[in-house]
């Protein structure tokens, strides 16, 4: 069961105006399932996007930098995101590039566009052949389907081995009017940033200047989707996606250093980290969801590093699924993650508010059961201070549990 996460109400997410999703079963590796959806923009809308930086990276990867470069370059939209599920068309090679490409062809045809104003994702497993002509043959029900209020069922759509459809939605003021921003995301295993197994698309109906969108996803993604971990590894297909369809009757966002760019900005963020979190709530196996806040670095990037050492660590993780307040393994993995000066004897250990090490031995006051209350908990976190300066940095991550092992052993069976 995810931890502490659950179902957004269909009822609770609001349309986005300017934006249609349309969902269908397309059988493209189980029947009886919805795997294929596509979002339709309506002219005026403008994307910003961000992608895995695994150079293992997908054929719908590839061809969406491609597509995004291309329209940037000469001022064409986008028309539609065109999503499947089972299949992830990585590792491919040629045939997946082409095959992706007849994807987008077909549902040009569909919509009277070029192919190039076609964004494709793909999610699911590695190594197999996309079957296109499923994806070509379902198109026709998922766009009869196309209607404003389809998130909660895109949501569903997007999900591989997620136990709960991720969607969150809320309204905000710009300018004296409401203005809208839902988003959906989808991940559980294969979770490492830069970015994750994870597909995430946020919009919203403000009037946002193209191109400010690409800083818009970028400055989203690293303060979400690039905090969060499950177990170290970088997908192939992780595709981070930010939509404005330019709707509300605000003026127009020009620089996201205004007030209503900040605005705007801060709260977007808000969601984007709800939709990053959920995934690591949702981790394969997960029981408990765990907050490392590295403190007192010298720069952010490393106080990240000695996050992702602590979360990434197997020993660590398993403790935690075990309640077992086994902290030496946390101070090991500060000492492993590859600060060379760093001074042991001024680093500090809390799990909550329970000072565990001070100056990097064990703290007179700590008593063992008072780490085992805390490591029960199903919501932990881990602070470090490392004595070197002012810097901090955030990384969420879950525990390690026999149902990881079990799910992705059965993963393709």
């Amino acid at each position: 069961m995810p931890v502490n996460l659950f179902a957004t109400p269909a009822t609770g997410l609001y349309p986005v105006a300017g934006l249609r999703w349309g969902i269908a079963e397309a059988g493209i590796r189980k029947a009886g399932r919805k795997d294929l959806s596509v979002l339709l923009l309506d002219e005026g809308a403008s994307v910003g996007a961000v992608f895995t930086q695994n150079r293992f990276c997908a054929a719908p990867v590839q061809l969406c930098r491609a597509h995004l470069a291309g329209n940037a370059a000469q001022g064409v939209a986008i028309r539609a995101l065109l999503i499947n599920t089972g299949n992830a068309n990585a590792g491919t090679g040629a045939d997946g590039l082409s095959r992706a490409l007849a994807s987008c062809i077909a549902l040009a045809r569909e919509l009277d566009c070029a192919p190039e104003q076609i964004l494709p994702f793909s999610t699911g497993v590695i190594m197999e052949p996309l079957p296109h002509e499923r994806i070509e043959a379902g198109l026709p029900a998922a766009l009869a389907d196309a209607k404003a209020d389809n998130w909660a069922n895109a949501a569903e759509a997007i999900m591989t081995t997620d136990t709960v459809a991720k969607a969150f939605s809320t309204r905000i003021t710009l300018g004296g009017v409401p203005v809208t921003i839902t988003g959906i995301s989808k991940g559980a295993g294969m979770i490492r940033p830069n970015m994750a197994t994870m597909l995430g698309f946020l919009a919203t109906d403000a009037c946002v200047a193209p191109e400010l969108m690409t800083q818009l996803a970028s400055e989203l993604a690293e303060g979400s989707f690039n905090r969060v971990t499950v177990d170290g590894d970088t997908s192939t297909n992780d595709s981070f996606v930010v939509i404005a369809s330019n709707r509300a009757a605000h003026p127009p966002i020009t620089s996201l250093d205004s007030a209503d760019g900040q605005t705007l900005r801060a709260a977007m963020l808000g969601f984007a980290r709800q939709l990053a979190q959920s995934i690591v709530r949702d981790g394969e196996g997960a029981t408990k969801f765990i907050t490392i806040n590295v403190e007192a670095g010298k720069t952010s990037a490393e106080c990240r590093q000695v996050a992702y050492a602590i979360a990434h660590s197997p020993l660590v993780k398993t403790a935690f699924f075990a309640s077992d307040p086994n902290l030496g393994r946390i101070l090991a993995a500060v000492g492993y993650a590859g600060i060379a000066d760093l001074d042991q004897t001024r680093i500090d250990l809390y799990l909550d508010d329970l000072l565990v090490a001070k100056n990097g031995g064990r703290h007179p006051g700590y008593v063992e059961a008072d780490g085992q209350r805390v490591m029960k908990q199903s919501e932990i976190t881990v602070r470090v201070l490392l004595g070197r300066g002012s810097a901090r940095d955030t990384v969420w991550t879950c525990d390690l549990s026999y149902d990881y092992v079990k799910i992705n052993a059965d993963y393709r069976s």
